[in-house]
């Protein structure tokens, strides 16, 4: 549940502030090279806008001793002088404010696309074990909340932090130099504060967090139900569920009073205390005035600084909240671009001649485990012989080891003993694209693209011509079921292809594959959760797609294999038996033999 509350209230964690913590943050800044001197700009426009923000009150300072008539020092104008001198420097911090934001905006966004970018292309190119032991949500967070958090302190928190340093130590210099005294009595006040702050921005914050923790397990009741939806009627549960969302609801609203209540403590005592604090100096200053130490222009501006100094020192707290944060996206950033990924590098896409397939496949005593569960051996010294344009059915019972073989062949893991050779070659020395290129997947559950069946087509090969997507469809009997449709090619099949049936589908993906043109041909229980029309209609296509192929049909139904060059009959990650289906069925007490029996009877 922990998990899921992270994915769905996309809060990115905490992390303490360390050495260790901030070098590993400090890969954001090589998405930050090649826009170095757009961030250099930047800098100095911050430092540009705090320098002119800062000499306001010392302006306004002048202006109300001038026009008391006690001017003395630079800028011993007349009201008018100053006021115009005040309108420039305006102008000046609105132009210098303006170039700092948009600066910082263009360098974080840019940079941040960049970091997107390598994640995606790191992501897609991550070997299939990652993804086994990774939730999509938790991925999907990586590249939206973390991003985003990462986002926002580069563009934002970075700058904030920068121009609230500088704040801090031109106010703090500049009102040591108008009352050392008021000063001191000022700083004694402000520690009291932050720490009272602290201590309330901490129980805000655990109230803030278990709202949204309360706030993501509503949502999952939401998720759940939905996805659900057919069992939650078919048990007349929906009120039940309104129940339990209900409950989750009042609990969130229970929390957010109760967040609510305490920042209406926090600000009434921030607001006391500023005013009190404000109140304290000013008496004190009244009585320097009184004594001729302290003018009311030097008093008024220290008033300012001391509220521009005041409102840094609180605006930390939240600063840093929100780099620890940065530092925790950064980290999960960081693990993951640490990565290994598959070689599927661009320059492979090109198919070299010597890396052409003819299609024989050789496997030599394959053993196998998968990496989450070592201590489970899925696949034993399976060897097997397949010629060119030979169809072999791969048949056994559930957990045979018939899949993880289908995935072997298509290198999504590397056997752990034995090795697969594609025309005597060493499965490693051919380059993945290139190997994958030349093979096709027709998997039982097919995944289309929320896009076209044009598009879902033509992702067989992408540079396809119309006519071409078409003559695909034609030979996987899709034609005319994709015509009978108002827009032909054009209609959207929906997230995971929903608008389409599950035989429709499938000629959708053998029209992809036929479009691909492989050299091997992978179908894994391609026919099994279909009816019988739409088997035959699927069978028939099954049969064009691999004349003249090689062929590995994985299968539950045993009469759509009978032709088939070679049946190899696996159990418990064996070879149990192997040969045609004569051969198979004239074994006495034979695991083929009782496979078919079963499902004749």
């Amino acid at each position: 549940m922990a998990r899921g509350r992270q994915i769905i209230g996309e809060e990115s964690p905490k992390v303490k502030i360390s050495k260790e913590s901030v070098k590993e943050a400090l890969v954001i800044f090589q998405y930050l090279k090649p826009y170095r001197a757009i961030f250099i700009a930047g800098l100095i426009f911050i430092a540009l806008s705090s320098g002119t923000t800062m000499a306001f009150p010392f302006l306004l300072q002048r202006l109300l001793d001038s026009a008391h008539g006690d001017l003395k020092g630079p800028l011993a104008f007349s009201p008018t002088g100053i006021a115009l001198i005040m309108i420039a420097v305006l102008s000046l911090q609105m132009v210098f404010s303006f170039l700092r934001i948009y600066l910082f905006t263009t360098v974080g966004e840019n940079a941040v696309a960049d970091m997107r970018k390598d994640i995606y292309r790191r992501l897609i190119t991550m070997p299939m074990d990652f993804f086994a032991q990774r939730r999509v949500g938790e991925l999907s967070s990586r590249i939206t909340a973390d991003i985003s958090q990462i986002q926002d302190a580069v563009t934002t928190v970075l700058a904030e932090i920068l121009r609230g340093l500088l704040t801090l130590i031109i106010g703090v210099g500049l009102i040591l130099y108008i009352s050392p005294k008021m000063t001191l009595l000022m700083l004694s006040v402000i520690p009291f504060i932050i720490v009272i702050a602290l201590i309330f921005s901490k129980r805000i914050r655990k109230l803030a967090k278990d709202g949204q923790d309360q706030l993501a397990d509503s949502g999952t009741v939401v998720q759940e139900t939905l996805q659900g939806i057919s069992n939650v009627k078919a048990f007349a549960n929906e009120w039940y569920e309104v129940k339990r969302y209900n409950t989750s609801i009042s609990n969130l609203v229970s929390l957010a009073i109760k967040n609510g209540r305490m920042r209406g403590f926090f600000v009434s005592f921030l607001l006391f205390s500023v005013f009190g604090a404000i109140v304290l100096v000013v008496w004190y200053g009244a009585g320097l005035m009184q004594h001729g130490l302290l003018s009311f222009g030097q008093l008024t501006a220290f008033v300012v600084y001391t509220a521009f100094v005041g409102g840094t020192m609180a605006g930390f707290a939240d600063l840093y909240a929100q780099l620890q944060k940065t530092l925790g996206a950064t980290q999960r950033v960081r693990e993951l671009l640490k990565e290994p990924v598959e070689d599927v590098s661009i320059e492979a896409m090109q198919l070299l001649p010597e890396n052409k397939l003819h299609g024989q496949v050789s496997l030599q005593h394959i053993g196998f485990s998968y990496p989450s569960r070592p201590e489970i051996q899925v696949v034993k010294d399976v060897s097997l012989e397949v010629k060119p344009g030979q169809q072999v059915a791969i048949v056994g019972p559930s957990g045979a080891g018939k899949s993880t073989l289908a995935a072997l062949l298509l290198r999504f893991y590397e056997p752990t003993k034995g090795q697969v050779l594609f025309d005597g070659k060493d499965a490693t020395t051919i380059p993945l694209t290139q190997l994958r290129k030349q093979m096709a997947l027709v998997p039982q559950d097919i995944l289309l693209f929320g896009g076209t069946i044009f598009e879902n087509i033509a992702y067989g090969k992408p540079d396809a011509t119309r006519a071409e997507v078409e003559e695909a469809a034609r030979q996987a009997n899709a034609y005319d079921f994709i015509k009978s449709f108002p827009e032909g090619f054009d209609t959207v099949v929906g997230e995971r292809g929903i608008k389409l049936s599950g035989g429709q589908r499938q000629r959708v993906a053998i029209a992809r594959a036929i479009l691909k043109d492989p050299v091997i041909l992978l179908l894994d229980e391609a026919t099994s959760s279909l009816d019988s029309e739409s088997e035959a209609l699927v069978q028939e296509a099954l049969n064009n797609l691999m004349r003249n192929r090689t062929s590995f049909v994985i299968a539950h139904r045993l009469s759509t294999i009978r032709n088939a060059d070679l049946i190899v009959v696996l159990e418990d990650g064996r070879v149990k038996e192997s040969g045609t289906h004569q051969q198979l069925v004239d074994i006495e007490d034979g695991l083929y033999k009782n496979l078919n029996r079963l499902q004749v009877n």
